[in-house]
């Protein structure tokens, strides 16, 4: 938590302005009781009323310049709190950008969107607290103990006790409920999970008529976090009945001293009144402070939770460096005895693959559900770092390749069609920001997508919504093709990417994918071999280990896990040939 407070150096001026202009107001408030004390015995006490209304005028002033004060405090810690989590925003959103594909699936992406707008709003609304009354509430606790001493003492000797009291039930409990607020904060988490994921799949949820599952689980996941928000609420709900018990009492004592000593003549009556508005100075600020305890409370547990995520992971230092590539290692990926596992996996994804790919090859890669195929693709651009073995880019190891290198000499279409809000050309720069309409137009071409655009009213200038939902999966597919050929990779990788392309688009994107005039070194995952078929090379994978190498003829011949997934998909073929 303290680490993020540096974020607020750029507000010092704030933070030093907001304190002390609440600390003005607090000096002003103070005065207050001894003006109402000398308007009683002067004014009152003698039926001066010249003087009353003086008095009355003086404490209208006071109040103006508290007000003026509180309106610069205001403004001075909303501006800091409100810079401090933009900036905070800014920093966790650079810092997950950076984090390995590793880091993410740890971290989750539920729990990082509560960290992002819940935490961080809780801790926006703490640090303006904070600045407006962290002082301001001890100060005045303090300042009425002082000046209920100018008083008198005897009687102040009430305040002495009372404070110590006040300060162990406001700490007490604070100490008890952080802890509490953070499992608040994780079943928070939880619940955001399930939500995003019924969102994400209501249409499979309806189209399985699951909803009255799908929405007890999510009402045990609610219970459960209102549970949890009760419990620590029953324990911040304690602080005030306590600290008005104590004060209460505490204004009997007070009162009770100060009536022995007015019939003796010790005091006035103004100064038992006076007494007694320091002491409900003292309740109120308390108040004020047990309710700013429990918001900060919650609002160091979230900060703790940020801080946990900046703190997390290997954040990836990028630069712009480019490695010295020799021309005859170009458009070459090596794969030597590469092992990999996820992490906190059991077993490994990958076992000790080993192929080579020369500039402009085509590699098929095929085999069953989790046989690890794109989790091969995924080591080439970086996003994961192989557990044992190399894989070599263009001559170099991935593990000294510059990921901003690497990665802008690859196109990389993922398996699930990925669009943003936004226009079609909007999404298609993403590959190129300074591309030409004409580079758009035979990305387009090449993609099998220039139809697509053409039945859009404002052609590369048609709206998508979020996702691409109104576009059919074909169409998003092609368009994520040709927003990866729109910056003329070296390397292209299709991770099942043309799966809702019916067969004829298929075989016309990988003709035209050849037609090329710099043919990149293309990776084609894909469940049919039909779209594999005429790669330069096809890669077999079986529970993660390479189970055949080579072309769709000597598969056939001699891999039995192809021949397996050929004849499942050809049965005719596979019987006339048999």
């Amino acid at each position: 938590m303290k680490k993020l407070l540096r974020l607020l150096a750029d507000y010092k001026k704030e933070c030093v302005l907001g304190p002390l202009f609440k600390m003005l107001e607090a000096t002003f408030e103070l005065f207050v009781p001894l003006v109402v004390k000398s308007m009683i015995d002067r004014g009152i006490g003698t039926g001066d009323r010249g003087y009353i209304v003086r008095m009355s005028l003086l404490m209208a002033l006071l109040a103006a310049i508290g007000l003026s004060c509180t309106m610069f405090a205001q403004y001075f810690a909303a501006k800091a709190a409100s810079g401090f989590s933009a900036k905070l925003r800014h920093e966790l959103m650079r810092h997950i950008q950076r984090l390995t594909y590793t880091d993410l699936d740890t971290l989750g992406t539920s729990s990082l969107i509560t960290r992002m707008t819940s935490d961080i709003n809780q801790l926006q609304t703490g640090v303006n607290l904070t600045i407006r009354l962290l002082l301001r509430s001890p100060f005045i606790v303090i300042g009425a103990m002082v000046m209920a001493f100018t008083v008198d003492v005897k009687a102040a000797l009430v305040f002495v006790v009372a404070i110590p009291l006040l300060s162990i039930v406001v700490f007490g409990i604070m100490l008890l409920t952080i802890p509490m607020y953070r499992k608040v904060q994780e079943r928070l988490d939880t619940l955001t999970d399930t939500t995003r994921e019924n969102l994400t799949g209501v249409r499979v949820i309806r189209a399985f008529r699951n909803e009255k599952a799908e929405a007890a689980e999510f009402r045990q996941e609610n219970d459960l976090l209102v549970e949890m928000q009760k419990k620590v609420g029953r324990l911040s709900a304690l602080m005030n009945p306590l600290t008005y018990v104590i004060v209460n009492f505490a204004v009997i004592a007070l009162v009770h001293v100060g009536a022995i000593r007015v019939s003796s003549g010790i005091l006035t009556q103004g100064a038992v009144i006076a007494l007694y508005n320091y002491m409900s100075q003292i309740l109120v600020e308390l108040i004020k402070f047990a309710n700013f305890i429990i918001t900060v409370t919650k609002a160091v547990a979230c900060g703790n939770r940020i801080q946990n995520v900046l703190e997390s992971g290997d954040p990836v230092s990028d630069d712009d460096s480019e490695p010295e590539i020799a021309d005859e290692n170009r458009g070459t990926v090596v794969f030597d005895r590469v092992t990999f596992t996820y992490a906190q996996a059991a077993e490994p994804s990958l076992t000790d693959i080993s192929f080579t790919a020369k500039r402009g090859d085509v590699i098929g890669i095929i085999g069953g559900t989790g046989s690890g195929k794109s989790t091969l693709v995924n080591l080439i651009p970086r996003f994961y770092e192989p557990t044992a073995g190399t894989v070599t880019v263009d001559g170099v190891p991935v593990s000294e390749f510059p990921r901003k290198a690497l990665r802008k000499r690859i196109g990389m279409v993922p398996q699930k069609a990925v669009l943003f809000h936004g226009t079609i050309r909007q999404n298609l720069l993403w590959g190129k920001q300074d591309a030409t309409e004409q580079d758009l137009q035979d990305a387009l071409k090449t993609a099998q997508a220039l139809d697509v655009v053409a039945s859009k009213a404002d052609g590369l200038d048609e709206m998508l919504s979020e996702n691409g939902q109104n576009l059919s999966g074909g169409q998003r597919q092609r368009l994520t093709i040709a927003r990866a050929l729109v910056r003329k990779p070296e390397f292209l990788i299709l991770d099942d990417s043309a799966s809702a392309l019916d067969y004829a688009t298929d075989a016309a994107l990988r003709a035209a994918l050849k037609e090329l005039p710099d043919r990149p070194t293309v990776f084609i995952v894909s469940q049919r071999t039909a779209s594999i078929q005429h790669a330069d090379r096809i890669l077999v994978l079986d529970d993660g280990r390479l189970a055949g190498i080579g072309t769709h003829a000597e598969l056939l011949e001699n891999c039995a896990v192809y021949r397996e997934i050929h004849a499942s998909q050809f049965p005719k073929e596979v019987r006339e040939n048999g």
